[in-house]
């Protein structure tokens, strides 16, 4: 029997190549070392309290206090019974991160280039191309891995659509299964909704061809296998679908339950995020431009600049010092578009864009049709306010798209559909399909269009634009005039650095046309001016020597500091409030304490809330009913210190009276009116189930904590009369459990966003448990799904080797 191993052996010298160059472009992996990436630092310091308890017991506690006063861990990277596909996603990220990513970017797309039945040759260029690309490279900088790791699954998705598509059921279903399976195990469901936009896309183009041709009963049946592929791999990862579903009502995300503002406004209710918080990170009409030009708006809003620039020289004369001089000229606000801040241009490449450019004479297959909508979708939906029609009708209309922000990273699918569409062009110009005089044409117009655009902008760009931006009113003026200069530069500088590529291209291809150059060399050549063109841009925002650091440094990235140790003294249980930066952007307290505080991009609701009405203008009363015992402060810039609150209710109390109002405005409202210790606020609704709702104060009563987890909490008490006790914890609805003596008994919301319980008189035990119900039905629906995948590809393996031997 003859072995198929010739057929692989390509493919396997592709994926080593992929490993070589993942680990090579991020090099300092290999002596230990981790990209220093601000996001996942934060992140580390919301889950400490979660791995440390792992770590201990061996078990998920699902529920963290470290952070928010309390939330659940779905959205911090819990882990879930059943979930397989998150372990096979482990095997496929082998490589250290941030390496891993970019090799699962790199093997996405050339797997979806294999089922375009692109050459591996053409298909590795595409896939690097694709890795490179700026912006992928920058969030993997700044630690969003979440996103990237969603992004380097999307052609997964797509080639098992279009395996089905072509008839291809079987395999197009696995693949399909797995893909999607694995895009979801990313978690970052913003990335998800853009995929499915563009899956819309292809799926229209499908159905138009499908209605022209009459074949409607092939493309439902095509239809119908995908169906059955999304809904196992929806089953696969049911628990975390279920889970962050459940949770988001209790977000920020969520729709919002108040209707008046801090200072008794009227707040305009609404389901998802505000409208102008979504269009925060807009991106630029004009600005798009970079896209092909990488400087084309200054690159960064922090950008180095050398000491031949004029910021520079300016800085010389202003300081009189070398030294500070070229350590300010280290971090200049060089970008100048409309955006509140820009890590880096999100250039796809000016080599790539004229081959993309190329393709659209070239290409006349369906793959044009749906990569240009998809390109042309997420422009203009990127520009956000900048093109309100569109964008206030998907955020008024179109189902989930206000449940996201950073409208700009809808542009992941215009860096995903340019390099497919770019390398189909490019095999379709290398093959005899197109004619001589065809070829000529497409590259003639290519380079006219893509050079001409350069050459406009070094001869007329001061005719279009004065390199103003509002960051260069709190300059000097001479500064602020010297960095528009440097700005102008910057521009015309890599116009021609994009002009020159043009004509590198042009060059190659027509040398390739008049058979001057070997169709090898030709595109080893192309290779090289395409992917070396992205990576020196990538280095510009991605240092080795600057932004990797030792893996302790990630760990551990907080430093304990005196104010800290003098706190960690204290041995009961209490909420810190760290009063050094916005509480509410930062983990810092939370990686080392029970914070008040935290950073995450899915707050709850109602803390959030709280804050705003309370916390962040000092309100005692509620501080004290959140157990705020600490606060961390920095009078003068003396250094950290822990000051004491005498005054904090503690982890739970007995309340004298319980006031009713009738809505949460009125809950939250009157927050601002009562001694917390003595009067709890609930809705009517609520208190109607209660039998009293004024008590009698006991001498020897007393509730007090004596066991802590943070799925567990275990609390004595004695009371000679009935009594209603308010727990400085946060009410979840979905998961927590109260038992008095072992008798499970309701948790009632009080004061807004706390627990209370109804107490009987007598002594006993209270506990509270955290069993969350989703993640059990999750489990089950996960398993039911793997068993039913598994018979599914064992019925077609025996249908496909029995038909084949027939």
């Amino acid at each position: 029997m003859k072995l198929p191993w010739p057929k692989f052996i390509p493919h396997l010298l592709v994926f080593v190549g992929f490993v070589i160059v993942s680990v090579g472009f991020f090099n300092p992996v290999l002596s230990g070392k981790v990209i220093y990436q601000s996001d996942i630092v934060q992140h580390n310091g919301m889950a400490k309290q979660q791995r440390d308890f792992i770590a201990e017991t061996g078990e998920e506690s699902y529920w963290m206090d470290n952070a928010f006063g309390g939330m659940p861990t779905y959205q911090v990277g819990a882990n879930y019974p059943h979930n397989y596909m998150k372990k096979i996603d482990k095997l496929i990220r082998f490589l250290p991160r941030p390496s891993d990513y970019l090799f699962i970017y790199f093997v996405g797309l050339y797997i979806l280039f294999l089922v375009l039945k692109i050459e591996p040759k053409f298909a590795f260029i595409g896939a690097l191309a694709f890795g490179f690309s700026t912006y992928l490279i920058i969030i993997l900088g700044v630690g969003h891995n979440a996103k990237a790791h969603a992004i380097a699954y999307m052609p997964l998705v797509i080639s098992g659509i279009l395996l089905c598509f072509r008839n291809k059921l079987f395999w197009g279903f696995v693949l399909l299964v797995f893909g999607l399976a694995l895009e979801l195990v990313a978690n970052h469901f913003q990335m998800t909704y853009y995929l499915l936009l563009l899956c819309i896309c292809i799926g229209l183009v499908y159905a138009y061809q499908n209605v022209i041709a009459k074949t409607y009963l092939k493309f439902i049946k095509q239809i119908a296998v995908m169906c059955l592929a999304a809904f196992l791999a929806l089953g696969f990862n049911a628990s975390n679908l279920l889970a962050t579903k459940e949770y988001t009502d209790f977000s920020t995300r969520g729709s919002e339950e108040l209707t008046i503002n801090p200072d008794s406004s009227e707040k305009i209710k609404k389901d998802g995020l505000d409208y102008d918080y979504i269009t925060e990170y807009s991106y630029g009409i004009v600005e798009s431009l970079n896209l092909f030009i990488p400087n084309f708006m200054g690159g960064s809003s922090s950008q180095a600049l050398d000491t031949d620039s004029e910021t520079y020289q300016t800085l010389l004369q202003l300081t009189a010092n070398p030294v500070t001089a070229k350590q300010y000229a280290q971090s200049m606000p060089t970008y100048w578009g409309n955006q509140t801040y820009v890590a880096a241009p999100a250039y796809v490449g000016a080599g790539l864009l004229f081959l993309f450019v190329l393709a659209l004479f070239l290409v006349k297959k369906k793959i044009k049709y749906w990569t240009i909508a998809g390109v042309l979708l997420s422009l203009f939906l990127s520009w956000g306010d900048n093109f309100s029609v569109l964008t206030r009708f998907f955020v008024d209309y179109v189902p989930l798209y206000n449940k996201f922000r950073a409208v700009s990273s809808i542009q992941v699918i215009l860096e995903l559909c340019v390099p497919i569409l770019a390398i189909v062009g490019l095999k379709e110009f290398f093959s005899n399909s197109a004619a001589k005089e065809e070829k000529t044409k497409a590259l003639q117009y290519t380079g006219i269009i893509t050079g001409g655009l350069s050459l406009l902008f070094i001869a007329f760009n001061s005719s279009f634009f004065n390199f103003y931006s509002p960051i260069d009113q709190q300059l000097p003026d001479e500064l602020a005039q010297a960095i528009r200069l440097d700005r102008q530069s910057m521009l015309v500088n890599d116009a021609w650095r994009s002009f020159l590529i043009v004509g590198l291209l042009m060059g190659i291809l027509w040398l390739l046309m008049k058979k001057k150059l070997t169709s090898k060399i030709a595109l080893i050549a192309i290779g090289i001016v395409v992917v070396g063109d992205l990576i020196l841009v990538d280095k510009r925002y991605v240092d080795n020597d600057e932004d990797f650091v030792s893996k302790s440094k990630m760990e551990r990235p907080f430093q304990l500091t005196a104010a800290d140790r003098e706190i960690k003294k204290d041995t009961t249980h209490f909420r810190v409030l760290d009063l050094t930066n916005n509480p509410f952007n930062s983990a810092r307290a939370s990686f080392f304490h029970n914070s008040i505080g935290g950073y995450h991009a899915a707050k709850p609701k109602r803390i959030q809330n709280l804050y705003e009405f309370y916390i962040g203008k000092g309100n005692q009363e509620v501080l004290n009913m959140m157990n705020v015992k600490y606060f961390i402060m920095n009078p003068k810039d003396e250094g950290l210190q822990a000051q004491i609150n005498k005054d904090v209710n503690g982890s739970a109390w007995f309340v004298n009276t319980i006031e009713t109002v009738p809505s949460v405005d009125d809950e939250i409202a009157a927050l601002g009116k009562i001694k917390t210790k003595e009067t709890a606020v609930m809705l009517q609704d609520e208190a109607a189930q209660l039998n009293l709702l004024q008590f009698n104060e006991e001498e020897d009563q007393f509730i007090q904590l004596t066991s802590k987890q943070p799925n567990q909490l275990i609390y004595s008490f004695r009371t000679s009369s009935p009594q209603f006790a308010v727990f400085s914890e946060i009410y979840y609805k979905h998961g927590w459990v109260a038992k008095i003596n072992g008798e499970e008994v309701p948790i009632r919301k009080v004061n807004y966003l706390l627990r209370g319980l109804s107490i009987p008189d007598g002594n006993g035990e209270i506990v509270f448990l955290f069993k969350p119900k989703v993640v059990q039905t999750g489990g089950k629906i996960s398993l039911a799904s793997s068993i039913l995948f598994l018979g599914i590809i064992g019925f077609g393996v025996f249908t496909l080797y029995r038909n084949k031997n027939q």
